[in-house]
């Protein structure tokens, strides 16, 4: 099952990763800390979802409509008093068919999962806004990723597909990472 192959062959990058948004997130001491690090998820965010829209095969659209996404992270921003006219320059992963869109996918939906815990840890440091992505999606968040399993499962079958998905996937990871590396600037017009 592609679900299970993207878990084992990402496990590396998943960690990667995890340690620098842990460790951002508790260096956050303020609502503006907290704005400042969730322009790095709503870039790479936008950026990705940008190119998986011109990739997503039928069978997913009508969980795709439905699912949190950058616009989240934008109200997000906006509550805590920031702004999205700085963001950092970042770079995407090679999405060009439906297979590296479902692996592209795989990671940030992934990502929605792990955002109670992140709420948690915010709240410990003083944050009580701003939750609007991370919320997830509440009580049906582990029913929609069974649901979003079973159609990536069902959509990506073939090796060459399989091959892909999980080439996009790494490269997800591995890119969100470097974001956290870039500096935050205003968007050229």
């Amino acid at each position: 099952m592609l679900s299970q192959q993207i878990k084992e062959a990402t496990k590396q990058g998943h960690q990667e990763l995890e340690k620098i948004v842990v460790q951002r997130l508790k260096s956050i001491q303020s609502e503006a800390d907290y704005a400042l690090v969730l322009k790095y998820f709503y870039a790479y965010f936008q950026a990705v979802e940008n190119k998986i829209n011109q990739h997503i095969p039928p069978s997913l659209a009508p969980y795709y409509a439905k699912r949190r996404d950058a616009a989240y992270l934008k109200k997000d921003i906006l509550e805590l008093g920031g702004h999205t006219s700085d963001i950092p320059q970042i770079s995407i992963p090679e999405i060009n068919n439906s297979a590296s869109a479902i692996g592209a996918l795989y990671v940030l939906e992934g990502s929605i999962l792990g955002g109670p815990y992140i709420v948690q840890m915010l709240k410990k440091l003083g944050i009580d806004k701003g939750f609007n992505f991370f919320a997830g999606y509440a009580e049906q968040t582990t029913q929609n990723w069974e649901e979003f399993t079973s159609l990536i499962n069902a959509e990506v079958q073939d090796y060459d597909g399989l091959a892909l998905a999980l080439i996009a996937a790494q490269d997800t990871f591995h890119k969100f990472a470097l974001t956290f590396e870039t500096t935050l600037s205003p968007i050229q017009g």
